[in-house]
């Protein structure tokens, strides 16, 4: 049985708090993924079994409330959250150093696009926590803007496609393509923009 059809029987029976409470647990870094469990909220709106509207709050709920936790835990318990085995298998030093590197690249920024890459998500958000340099309102306002992109997207598609299941799963690869593609194209932009401003700033020195 494939992951979308166990979450379908799952949100069937339990509806909002079901589709919360995967949605916690993935911004926890366990690996479901977060496109399909919106997907599957979306469905079973689809076949009436919830309204899709107050889906989608859930869905915008539970992702901010997961990625929020894993930001507030960095903040809270700093390097020692990295003791916490759960959490040190999210955040190996690997991927520690790599969002370093991309915090230095990006600014900011990283906040927003972590919320499309479901590998370092939770390591971007615990590590933003942990070094206390980004204020809980703009971690929540980068996160925010990109959960309004990507929460109605799966939401609503899942929605229209309940009742083709072929033709919706055939969406939800087109989609994640091309939200991927939006956001290396968003990359670019950014890193163009960076790498303007400090051959500004070098000029000026």
């Amino acid at each position: 049985m494939d992951t979308l059809q166990i979450l379908l029987d799952f949100f069937t029976g339990y509806g909002y708090l079901a589709v919360f409470a995967v949605l916690l647990v993935c911004g926890f870094g366990v690996p479901i993924p977060e496109d399909i469990t919106l997907v599957a909220g979306g469905v079973i709106s689809g076949l009436g079994y919830a309204n899709v509207h107050y889906m989608f709050l859930v869905g915008m709920a539970g992702v901010l409330v997961g990625d929020g936790i894993m930001f507030m835990a960095g903040r809270t318990f700093g390097n020692k959250v990295l003791k916490f085995r759960p959490i040190a298998r999210i955040l190996t030093q690997e991927r520690f150093e790599a969002v370093q590197e991309k915090f230095a690249k990006y600014g900011n920024w990283v906040l927003f696009v972590a919320r499309f890459l479901p590998g370092l998500r939770s390591p971007i958000f615990i590590t933003a926590g942990m070094t206390r340099r980004v204020p809980y309102w703009r971690f929540l306002l980068m996160d925010g803007f990109a959960a309004l992109i990507s929460v109605p997207v799966w939401v609503y598609l899942g929605y229209y496609g309940a009742a083709n299941r072929e033709w919706l799963m055939t969406m939800v690869h087109r989609g994640q393509a091309g939200i991927l593609g939006a956001v290396a194209l968003l990359l670019l932009v950014v890193g163009g923009v960076w790498l303007k401003r400090r051959r500004v700033s070098c000029a000026k020195k």
